[in-house]
């Protein structure tokens, strides 16, 4: 199988592709894809407890941590001890935070239009349809098991 018939070959690239106009989009204004969308992910009024957001988003909590640890020193976000849970945190948005989560909605719904534009609602049903199948197969725990499995079945035995 060539590496453009592979689905997760495609899934990368696409993102990619997807990621570099954002972050060329965010340029001027010191958003990236990721900045973006983690506050997106962030609750306008209610705040988000801070372990909530990594799944959220399909990313481990390390990666978030020094995310976050940068947003909060440009002021984007402050953090305040959840009031049900004195353990937790919750994420909420300055007033810069919350006009640069303004300016990553307007850049996802500018891109989502435009591809609205060139595929039929039809293919973008069928699309997420996939998406979703994927993200599911992935979520089984069993997958890797299984993968794995299934290459030692095909490795040949060393004498």
């Amino acid at each position: 199988m060539k590496r453009e018939e592979t689905i997760d070959y495609n899934i990368k690239v696409a993102w990619h592709a997807i990621s570099r106009l954002y972050n060329q989009y965010g340029q001027k204004f010191d958003v990236t894809a990721s900045t973006g969308f983690v506050l997106l992910n962030i609750d306008v009024e209610k705040g988000t407890p801070a372990t909530k957001i990594a799944p959220l988003m399909g990313m481990e909590a390390r990666s978030l941590t020094r995310m976050l640890k940068s947003m909060e020193e440009k002021k984007w976000i402050y953090r305040e001890p959840d009031p049900t849970d004195g353990r937790s945190v919750r994420i909420f948005l300055t007033e810069l935070g919350q006009q640069k989560r303004e300016f990553s909605r307007q850049a996802v719904r500018e891109f989502n239009n435009r591809m609205r534009n060139l595929v039929s609602e039809d293919k973008i049903k069928i699309f997420l349809e996939v998406a979703q199948t994927v993200t599911q197969l992935i979520e089984n725990k069993d997958l890797i098991d299984q993968m794995a499995n299934s290459f030692m079945e095909e490795v040949p035995k060393s004498k």
